[in-house]
């Protein structure tokens, strides 16, 4: 069984990565960030709660996030492995994940995958990526236009620029993941469980080196 978590700054190819270890390993992803857009979608206590915290980059608060995560780990198809992304994002998720996985899941994180993406890169990433409202599909205007432009390839609806994908609020996020996120990293490096890796690289060579790491 393998639990793993992903650490890196939006954009930085995480998405790509955990599609590459779920055929291969068949675990399921579990990310923070989709979980919450959905409760935001849906309207939900939860979701209008951390929408105002979204839309300004910054993290949603610890007692949230745990609520959330605590919930979805308990799933049936957690059992057999998982990729966290997104979570923990603080000391104190991080502290919070040990408990829940070790006293009431009987788990442990095996590995941790660090994607490090210069701030220049991540920018033209993040704020090229145009989605579908209405059936979630990706594009990036440079790196994966639609056939038809801004419209999607799949149901021609216009194609849209999260409010998370903007500019300003990607400079909040990448502030916040440089002074609370990366802090992180020193915890699990201790545990010797980290591979850190050139997120510039291509997909593949990045894959090659991970599959390497999980065995």
């Amino acid at each position: 069984m393998i639990n793993i978590l992903f650490l890196g700054a939006p954009g930085s190819g995480k998405g790509t990565q955990s599609e590459n270890i779920i055929r291969d390993y068949d675990v399921i992803q579990i990310s923070t960030g989709d979980i919450l857009r959905k409760a935001v979608k849906d309207g939900t206590p939860l979701g209008m709660e951390a929408k105002n915290y979204m839309t300004q980059g910054l993290l949603v608060p610890d007692t949230l996030i745990v609520e959330v995560m605590s919930e979805r780990l308990k799933a049936e198809d957690a059992k057999n492995g998982f990729i966290l992304d997104g979570f923990p994002r603080t000391v104190v998720q991080v502290e919070a994940l040990d408990a829940m996985l070790e006293k009431e899941l009987s788990y442990k994180i095996t590995h941790v995958i660090s994607l490090e993406v210069p701030d220049d890169i991540i920018y033209e990433r993040i704020t090229g990526r145009r989605s579908c409202p209405v059936c979630g599909r990706v594009y990036h205007i440079k790196f994966n236009p639609p056939k038809s432009a801004e419209a999607c390839d799949a149901d021609g609806e216009k194609l849209i620029c999260r409010d998370d994908d903007t500019v300003e609020t990607l400079s909040k996020r990448l502030k916040v993941f440089h002074e609370s996120t990366a802090v992180i990293k020193p915890l699990y490096e201790k545990r010797g469980i980290v591979l850190s890796l050139d997120g510039t690289r291509s997909a593949a060579d990045v894959y090659k080196k991970i599959k390497a790491f999980l065995g």
